[in-house]
């Protein structure tokens, strides 16, 4: 049989969205590799996505819907038809909808697939529905929200514009592990002779390409940004003339806020020595064309928003942002080159009904009342998984009364909950639109192989449901590419000259967002540093919600090389590079604990008890305690996860989840319950 190849995109929850070529034979993908013509990603792939067929294609993909058997839990399934699936699913929901209403069923999803028809394929039903609305905010909302309150929608410059910066300032973010190609320009401008400092917590994967790595105190980034700026301002580094032209209130800023956070007292709040700090403000300000590259993980602390708001204040000191590195790249924003509302059809709600916000999902099925969520549909996502204070989840989703459906590809620890289960494709057995959050690329891609057994997509699962629910709505007859179409017809500005020939071909291509570095997009059309529009006109440090825990561990639930997320555990050797799920500490932390490298420990505060293995590192500081990655139960050393350990509470703009907020003890041995 003949080998063929064929153009598809990574559909996962990454900023670099990398262009792939992949190998079928016999209507099956036998090699995946990356594409060299991506204008991002060059060919180049992450460990994750290397061998991608062997997710496709893994003996224990799901075939056929299911239906429970035995407790929940358990695992205990027999195959059930597709048709007595959405009839069973169909009948129960009527049910509860002449019960309860329609705002008992809530659907939960988020980014387990970023194509723009297949993630966002429910909306349009589940409005029609009437069904409670999610917001999806687990990611990082607070970063978008104090970002956007000092830049507005500004668009953001290529990510590889920093290859023309002397200094890159990587700020919260493990690039290794969470945009991998980002570091090309990385690597780019060092080999013109750019310095590349961190600041991060712990020294991570990303820190070997750094000249310097400056280690802050989890929560604290705020007022370690606030103390670089009273510097470049005692210094006479900040660039006076860019910022009488196109910063609105640096003088209120000089005023009211910088003099409170002298070297002293931010070398005390943040655990950065105040020589240190003098380094950093001296490189940062007397850089040619310094570039700032703040992560996503800065956001997911309760005063997330205002550390991001603190940090995009950086930039406008020293003029970078009108410089050839872009000064900082935050997110791409893409999303709004396309009319998403002719997917999402908020038009066809009934009329007001409650939202329910994803980070408190165990709130939700276990408080909730008036009416209490009676259903639970979940389609590219893991909450039993992913989802803060996993006690509670699967508390709530052990409720006999619960009717839950689980979209997806394997049996995860939400699907083991189930009532039943549908066997979903993946992105290389449907069609979809990807844009990116990393890039301005965008691609079309088609189904390359057969979908695997009877996996059916997003979108086509709720064209059943529709259809059984007796919807009769013009939107549920379209086919994926019908919606795609509807997506690339209309017009913006930035798709304006977009070459649609080579976007049918498979091929990436480049939105053209018109940026103008002297233009900001806000309403004064200057960096609003004050923003009188906000209750809290300037940036300020607010201290984090743990700041008052008593436990001694500050716990960093951080992003793991060889996955993401829950997402690629079922691939055994990721998991074998990964190696035992682990907790590392410093070795002085280890020894007052009586614990030493490779000990079963236990982690736990008021929320939960979780097993780990202990990683006795230098490279975390003390009073920190670091598990990479979201393991999936069946893999774990005991009954709970890292997620057992993270609290529902919010962040201070955006409703975001504060996953690195949370705080920990340590002690030997692994727990003797669940």
């Amino acid at each position: 049989m003949a080998v063929t190849t064929h153009r598809s995109v990574c559909p996962y929850d990454c900023p670099d969205a990398c262009g792939l070529l992949v190998q079928v034979e016999d209507g099956r993908a036998v090699a995946v590799a990356g594409d060299p013509e991506h204008p991002f990603t060059r060919g180049a792939l992450c460990p994750k996505m290397n061998r991608y067929q062997d997710t496709v294609h893994h003996p224990e993909r799901l075939t056929t819907p299911l239906r429970r058997t035995g407790p929940k839990g358990t695992g205990a399934f027999a195959p059930v038809p597709w048709d007595e699936a959405l009839a069973e699913i169909t009948e129960r929901w009527k049910s509860i909808i002449a019960r309860h209403g329609a705002e008992a069923i809530l659907p939960y999803s988020y980014a387990g697939t970023m194509g723009l028809v297949q993630r966002n394929a429910g909306h349009a039903f589940f409005h029609r529905l009437g069904a409670s609305r999610l917001d999806r905010t687990i990611c990082s909302p607070a970063k978008d929200a104090g970002w956007s309150l000092v830049m507005g929608s500004t668009p953001a410059p290529s990510p590889d514009a920093c290859a023309a910066s002397d200094l890159i300032l990587l700020w919260g973010i493990n690039a290794a592990a969470t945009n991998v190609h980002g570091l090309h320009a990385v690597r780019e401008a060092k080999r013109r002779g750019a310095q590349v400092w961190l600041v991060d917590t712990y020294v991570h994967a990303t820190a070997p390409l750094c000249d310097r790595v400056v280690l802050v105190r989890p929560g604290t980034d705020g007022a370690l940004a606030l103390g670089v700026l009273h510097l470049l301002d005692r210094l006479g580094l900040c660039d006076e003339a860019f910022l009488a032209a196109h910063v609105q209130g640096a003088a209120e800023l000089r005023e009211h806020i910088l003099p409170e956070y002298p070297p002293e007292r931010v070398a005390a709040l943040t655990g950065v020595p105040e020589a240190t700090l003098h380094e950093l403000a001296e490189a940062y300000g007397r850089a040619r064309d310094p570039h700032l590259r703040p992560g996503n993980g800065l956001s997911r602390y309760g005063n997330g928003a205002m550390t991001l708001r603190t940090l995009a204040c950086l930039p406008a000191f020293v003029g970078a942002y009108a410089k050839p590195g872009g000064g900082a790249f935050a997110s791409t924003s893409t999303g709004q080159a396309f009319p998403l509302h002719r997917i999402t059809r908020e038009d066809l709600l009934p009329g007001p009904v409650r939202t329910i916000n994803m980070n408190r999902l165990g709130w939700a099925l276990t408080e909730l009342s008036d009416p209490p969520v009676a259903s639970l549909y979940v389609y590219h996502s893991n909450p039993a998984a992913v989802a803060p204070d996993q006690n509670t989840v699967l508390r709530g989703l052990a409720r006999e009364d619960l009717f839950t459906v689980v979209h997806e590809r394997f049996l995860t620890d939400t699907a083991l909950w189930a009532d039943l289960i549908l066997p979903a494709t993946t992105s290389l057995e449907h069609a979809d639109l990807y844009r990116s959050y990393g890039t301005y690329c965008i691609q079309r891609a088609r189904p390359v192989v057969p979908p695997v057994g009877q996996s059916r997509s997003n979108w086509e699962v709720f064209q059943g449901l529709a259809r059984a629910m007796g919807f009769t709505e013009a939107v549920f007859e379209h086919s994926a590419d019908d919606l795609i179409e509807a997506l690339l017809s209309a017009s913006h500005p930035w798709r304006e000259g977009l070459d649609r020939t080579r976007l049918e071909a498979g091929f990436a291509v480049e939105l053209d967002p018109r940026r103008d570095p002297f233009r900001f997009e806000t309403p004064s059309g200057k960096v609003e540093v004050l923003n009188p529009r906000d209750a809290e006109p300037l940036p300020s440090y607010v201290p984090p919600h743990s700041a008052h825990d008593p436990h001694p561990l500050q716990l960093l639930t951080a992003p793991a090389v060889q996955a993401l997320n829950s997402t690629f555990h079922e691939r055994e050797e990721l998991r074998r590079r990964m190696g035992a799920m682990a907790l590392q500490l410093n070795p002085a932390e280890a020894a007052a604990r009586g614990v030493k490298d490779g000990d079963p420990v236990t982690a736990f505060n008021g929320l939960g008890e979780v097993a780990f293995t202990l990683k006795v590192t230098d490279k975390v500081p003390t009073g920190v305690a670091v598990a990479e990655g979201v393991w999936w139960r069946r893999f774990a050393p005991g009954n709970r996860t890292v997620n057992a350990l993270t609290s529902q509470r919010l962040t201070d703009r955006g409703g975001g989840s504060t996953f690195y907020d949370n705080r920990v003890d340590v002690r030997a041995g692994w727990p003797l319950t669940p």
